[in-house]
C-alpha cells in the first residue's frame, strides 16, 4: 500500500538518517585515551570478551560480540538476566566484560556488577550517561551519548543504538589492526562465505584432471583435437609433448579464428593452430588468482601445470562460477 502523504514519509526518513549520521559523526571527536585504554584491556585479554546488555542494547551487544569473534577477538554475548540465574558461570577471571546500557542504570546489568567486581574481571562500559552507576563502576567508560533519538517522540532507541553499534565496530577494527588480522584469517572464520571460498579454495580443488582432462599431441589433427574438446566439454584442449609438458592450448576462440581461414581440419595439425606461450597456473595457487589471470588476460580457461611445466589439470570460468569464487 502506497502512503497517502509521500513527501511527509520521505521527510521523516531523511530526518531520521540525518540524526543518526550526526550521532555517529560526533563519536569520532570523543575518541581519546579511554578508547585506547579499552582496546588495551581487550588486547591483553587472555580469555574472551564477554559482551552484555539488555533490550535493544542487548541486540547491539550480540552483534558486537559476533563482529569481534569474526575479526580475531574471541567473544560471546552474555544475557544479563540469564547471568543472574546461572549463566554468569560462563565468565572466567581471564575474561574482559563489555557492558552496554544507554542509561547506565539498567537493573539486570547492575545486578551482576558486584559479581564481576568480586572476580576482578576488567569492565568496560559503553553508555550514554557518564554520571551513571555503570559508567562510574567501570574500569573504562566509553561515551556513546546522543543529542537526540531519531524517533520523533525522542523515546525509541534509534540514534543511541546506532552510535553504540558504530563504537563497537570501531573497537573491532582497532583490535583487528593491532592484531595484524589478515584476509586469510577472516576467511578461516567464514569458510561458508564468498570471501572464504575466494581465499581458501585452491586451483587443485577445482581443476579437471585424469580422464576429464582434455589433451592431445601437436601432431594430432585438428579434427582429433575437436573430438577431444567435444568429449571433455571444457571448451579447450591442452597440447602437450610426450613427457606431458605443455606446448600450447586450443580454445573455442582459436577454433573460430581457424575456421575463418578455411583450413582442412583433417590435415591441419594441432601444432599449426595452437596458441603457444599460453597462460598457466599451479595447482597450489588460490582460485582467486585464477580469476585474476582470466580477467586480466580476457580468457575463459587455464591449464594447470606442476613445477616442471607438466600438465596436471585444467579449469574454465564455469568451474570458478560453480564454486562461487567469481
Amino acid at each position: 500500500m502506497t502512503p497517502t502523504d509521500e513527501p511527509r514519509v520521505l521527510e521523516a526518513g531523511r530526518r531520521a538518517l540525518g540524526i543518526e549520521a550526526r550521532a555517529v559523526a560526533t563519536l569520532a571527536e570523543r575518541l581519546g585515551p579511554d578508547f585506547v585504554r579499552a582496546c588495551g584491556l581487550f588486547l591483553a585479554c587472555r580469555g574472551r570478551i564477554v559482551v552484555t546488555g539488555m533490550g535493544k542494547s542487548g541486540h547491539v551487544a550480540g552483534k558486537i560480540a559476533a563482529t569481534l569473534a569474526s575479526t580475531g577477538s574471541p567473544s560471546f554475548f552474555l544475557h544479563p538476566a540469564e547471568a543472574s540465574h546461572g549463566d554468569l558461570g560462563m565468565l572466567t577471571r581471564q575474561d574482559v566484560v563489555l557492558a552496554l546500557s544507554n542509561s547506565g542504570e539498567t537493573d539486570e546489568v547492575l545486578t551482576i556488577l558486584p559479581l564481576i567486581k568480586r572476580m576482578d574481571v576488567p569492565l568496560v562500559a559503553m553508555t550514554g550517561n557518564a554520571r551513571s552507576t555503570l559508567a562510574r563502576e567501570a574500569d573504562v567508560h566509553l561515551d556513546v551519548g546522543v543529542a537526540e533519538e531519531a524517533c520523533p517522540l525522542n523515546l525509541a532507541p534509534t540514534a543511541s543504538t546506532t552510535a553504540a553499534l558504530a563504537m563497537g565496530d570501531a573497537i573491532a577494527v582497532a583490535l583487528l589492526d593491532q592484531r595484524g588480522f589478515t584476509p586469510e584469517d577472516f576467511a578461516r572464520s567464514h569458510p561458508g562465505g564468498r570471501l572464504g571460498r575466494r581465499l581458501l579454495l585452491r586451483v587443485g580443488d577445482l581443476m579437471r584432471s585424469g580422464a576429464e582432462l582434455p589433451v592431445v599431441g601437436e601432431s594430432n589433427t585438428l579434427s582429433e583435437g575437436l573430438l577431444e574438446m567435444s568429449r571433455k566439454g571444457l571448451g579447450l584442449t591442452a597440447i602437450a609433448d610426450g613427457d606431458g609438458r605443455v606446448l600450447g592450448i586450443f580454445t573455442d576462440g582459436d577454433l573460430r579464428r581457424t575456421l575463418d581461414r578455411q583450413v582442412d581440419i583433417h590435415r591441419t595439425t594441432m601444432g599449426e593452430v595452437m596458441t603457444r606461450g599460453c597462460k598457466v597456473i599451479g595447482p597450489q595457487e588460490l582460485a582467486a588468482e585464477a580469476v585474476h589471470l582470466m580477467e586480466q588476460h580476457r580468457i575463459t580457461g587455464l591449464l594447470v601445470v606442476d613445477a616442471d611445466g607438466r600438465l596436471v589439470g585444467a579449469l574454465n570460468v564455469h568451474d570458478l562460477l560453480r564454486a562461487g569464487v567469481m
